[in-house]
């Protein structure tokens, strides 16, 4: 069959359930990961015919693909900060609003020598490599309460060359990991059930709920911990960074009100109050 005959086929089983875009993006993806092309090969070979064998994987993504699954967990990775990723269903799938904290981090940690770095509900992994990454002579250590979760964090890192120290901890009940940390670095659950139906079918029902959901009545719990551990831990001028929730940026900034000073509330990249900033001043 032609490789633009199954690009249709594509687009007539899903464009019902999903934007035009994001089935050619779909699309791409799939015939990168399993027939390494590129999104041009298309406009170069428009009469590229694939072996049978070649088609075969391309119709079992999209049949997973007309069940909502994520494309991520389909093909078992995500790429974030210019890395791949190991994913599944024990850990969220990296967006990009995290990138821009790890991005922010980044330019303005870059001076610390040889920091100490804690990050609280790792999951995949992707915040703390990106940092062990990115930050020379850095510590990173990568905190999570999934055993499942830390498993695929450690292959990430492994697969990208970082060392990182993981902990298996819940940071509902952790007082302390018994050393100085400068900067601690968060993006916990926050989405709150009133706000579940407004998701995607695709992230409700795949993605694991225990990293996503708080209760309505009690929505800052995460941070409320993440804060007092922050002010028990973190070094004197030290830094915390939050992903937060959109709807609740000024709510989450003033808990941080007595210990932290220079703190900052910024929007994402689609104007949405997403990140955190704070120095701790004890």
């Amino acid at each position: 069959m032609l490789l633009r005959e199954i690009k249709d086929i594509y687009h007539k089983e899903l464009d019902s359930i999903y934007p035009k875009e994001e089935v050619d993006s779909f699309f791409y993806l799939t015939i990168s990961h399993f027939l390494d092309l590129e999104r041009f090969a298309l406009a170069i070979q428009p009469n590229l015919t694939l072996p049978k064998e070649e088609e075969q994987p391309l119709f079992e993504v999209l049949a997973q693909l007309r069940l909502e699954k994520p494309i991520q967990y389909i093909l078992g990775s995500a790429h974030f900060m210019d890395m791949e990723f190991i994913v599944n269903e024990h850990v969220l799938i990296p967006r990009p609003e995290t990138e821009e904290l790890v991005r922010w981090i980044i330019e303005e940690q870059n001076h610390h020598t040889t920091p100490c770095i804690l990050d609280i509900g790792t999951g995949s992994g992707c915040i703390a490599i990106s940092l062990a990454k990115a930050l020379d002579n850095t510590n990173v250590l990568a905190l999570d309460i999934s055993h499942k979760a830390l498993e695929v964090a450690r292959e990430n890192a492994r697969r990208n060359e970082v060392g990182v120290e993981f902990v298996q901890a819940d940071i509902m009940q952790l007082e302390s990991l018994e050393r100085e940390i400068d900067i601690i670095v968060s993006n916990p659950p926050y989405v709150r059930m009133l706000e579940k139906e407004k998701m995607k079918p695709n992230v409700i029902g795949n993605e694991p709920s225990i990293a996503l959901f708080v209760p309505d009545d009690d929505p800052l719990l995460f941070y409320r911990r993440i804060i007092q551990f922050a002010i028990r831990n973190l070094k004197q001028g030290g830094w915390l960074y939050l992903e937060i929730n959109q709807y609740l940026g000024k709510e989450t900034k003033a808990l941080l009100k007595d210990k932290f000073v220079e703190i900052e509330l910024r929007k994402d990249i689609f104007g949405k109050e997403r990140m955190l900033g704070a120095r701790i001043d004890k």
